[in-house]
């Protein structure tokens, strides 16, 4: 599809999430279009079924098919399979970048916290469906440096049940980030504290 469809594209099935995984989603994306959610097994969603835009704010609804034969059952824990909660977070951020991608940001995606996560539930093998919500508090964009950054309030229903609530999480896309040479050593094949780039 071309970048203008990209932006105005409201859902998203499964292929088309694998795809922009891989980067081959967009034809002729802009440069520093350099954003990538992450690959199966790690990607934590299999569907976008809404996204929203209000000037600063929005919202965006993805959802998880939970298959007996998951990754993440089959060792955590042995006797006890249950979804790992920090996988639940990791959606919310995933989808969060996902969202900052849609309102034209360029560069690579970065978890960079949340203030408060409370659970109250789990998810088991034969459960059927997770919906991630994500409420935009505010996107912005960073005009001295290129970066887009998004805070917004997250919560996990598994078959209709809410089971886990995250407050304040905060996401940023940042240019000249990639690693794309892996694994030979190079420019960004070491990591570390980010200030420059956030404050620059």
């Amino acid at each position: 599809m071309t970048y203008d469809d990209f932006l105005k594209r409201e859902t998203f099935n499964q292929e088309e999430l694998i795809a922009f995984s891989y980067g081959k989603l967009v034809d002729h994306p802009p440069d520093h279009f350099d954003a990538r959610l992450p690959a199966p097994p790690f990607l934590m969603i299999d569907r976008v079924i809404s996204v929203e835009k209000k000037g600063g704010r929005g919202r965006i609804v993805a959802e998880q098919d939970i298959r007996l034969d998951a990754w993440y059952f089959q060792c955590h824990m042995p006797g006890d399979p249950v979804q790992p909660g920090c996988l639940c977070v990791d959606a919310i951020w995933q989808l969060m970048g996902f969202y900052c991608v849609l309102r034209g940001a360029l560069g690579a995606g970065r978890a960079l916290g949340c203030d408060e996560i409370a659970f109250n539930g789990q998810i088991r093998p034969f459960n059927k469906v997770a919906r991630f919500e994500v409420e935009v508090k505010r996107y912005s964009e960073l005009k001295n440096n290129g970066a887009s950054l998004i805070v917004a309030n997250g919560s996990l229903a598994i078959d209709g049940e809410v089971v886990m609530t995250v407050k304040n999480a905060r996401t940023g896309v940042f240019k000249g980030i990639t690693y794309n040479d892996y694994p030979k050593k190079s420019a960004n094949s070491i990591g570390g504290i980010m200030r420059e780039r956030m404050e620059s």
